[in-house]
């Protein structure tokens, strides 16, 4: 779930490709193998040969009863290009159906005009749009499977250099959890660890709150809440860290800055609207609580960017720890 999160983040544009490619061919498969269409009301001459042939023996018995010639000519033109055949299939086995009838109804349709023998209908060659339908198919089938091996076998060569995002994951999965039990305290019903690494600009990690029932809590997550300076890749000053609780009627919100945006006024009066601030240091603790629940969030790590802009302005490494307990 890591890689599939940071593959999103690191190229948007590849993912929404692959999402559209998956939604097309499960549509696909849900509209052809798993319920598809049921067709009703379909002409008679779209009919199978038996049932055409029932269909006849229907019309022959109902012209007995009503005697209506307009009636008998109209059920029988339905039949199209196989009326000819299909009467002569039941004036080979008419079955239970009285002869004079079956010849009287042939008279009529003879006048009609109805009882000639129709060519064979030319088989019809595929349109230049079913030959695009099904090209279109297959070439989604090839993307897909290409896109789906590269997702999921891995993009990144041996050797090449890790990305923002997966130089974060690494850091992320080497980090050992706080353990609550060793201090005597209520182990936490979720604990998650979160890394942002300079280059990540997409960084925004949000996670599930379930009880160990399974029940729906709410959620969590540390998002960039500022940048400072210009050009790529974005210098990150302050960071959110939110908590909602589905007990509860609003999202709480702590902002954790930089040591120069903490002291500066401008950013701070900028910042204060989103939440209670703080400055982030390491080892620091802060609390997010709600109606039914309680965050402790733990700086792992913290590391300040070297360049042109003021000293501890902002981040080139950040380590979250969220521990999360039911009040």
């Amino acid at each position: 779930m890591e890689y599939i999160s940071n593959f999103v983040k690191e190229r948007p544009a590849i993912a929404v490709v692959v999402a559209l490619v998956v939604g097309i061919l499960l549509g696909l498969i849900w509209a052809w193998g798993i319920q598809p269409v049921q067709w009703i009301d379909q002409p008679i001459d779209k009919l199978r040969a038996d049932l055409r042939l029932d269909y006849l023996r229907m019309t022959v018995d109902s012209y007995r009863v009503n005697l209506d010639d307009d009636l008998a000519i109209r059920r029988f033109q339905q039949l199209g290009p196989y009326a000819y055949d299909t009467f002569q299939e039941l004036k080979a086995a008419p079955g239970k159906i009285d002869p004079v009838v079956l010849e009287i109804f042939e008279q009529k349709m003879f006048v009609a005009g109805l009882l000639t023998p129709q060519p064979p209908e030319p088989a019809s060659s595929p349109s230049i749009w079913s030959w695009f339908l099904w090209v279109a198919i297959i070439a989604l089938l090839l993307v897909g499977l290409a896109f789906g091996f590269y997702l999921f076998r891995g993009s990144r060569r041996p050797g090449a250099p890790l990305t923002a995002a997966q130089q974060a994951a690494e850091v992320t999965r080497s980090v050992e959890k706080t353990d609550y039990s060793a201090t005597s305290q209520v182990p936490p019903v979720a604990q998650y660890v979160t890394t942002y690494v300079i280059g990540d600009d997409l960084f925004d990690d949000s996670f599930s709150i379930d009880a160990q029932s399974g029940e729906f809590l709410g959620e969590c997550g540390v998002g960039i809440s500022e940048t400072i300076g210009v050009g790529d890749p974005k210098k990150v000053t302050a960071f959110e860290v939110w908590m909602f609780d589905k007990n509860d009627i609003q999202t709480v919100t702590k902002v954790l800055m930089s040591a120069h945006a903490f002291k500066d006024s401008n950013f701070r009066a900028k910042l204060e609207s989103k939440g209670e601030m703080f400055l982030l240091e390491q080892q620091k603790q802060i609390m997010l609580e709600t109606q039914t629940l309680q965050m402790v969030v733990t700086v792992i790590d913290a590391q300040y960017g070297q360049g042109q802009l003021p000293d501890q302005s902002y981040f080139e490494r950040v380590t979250l720890e969220l521990a999360i307990w039911s009040k």
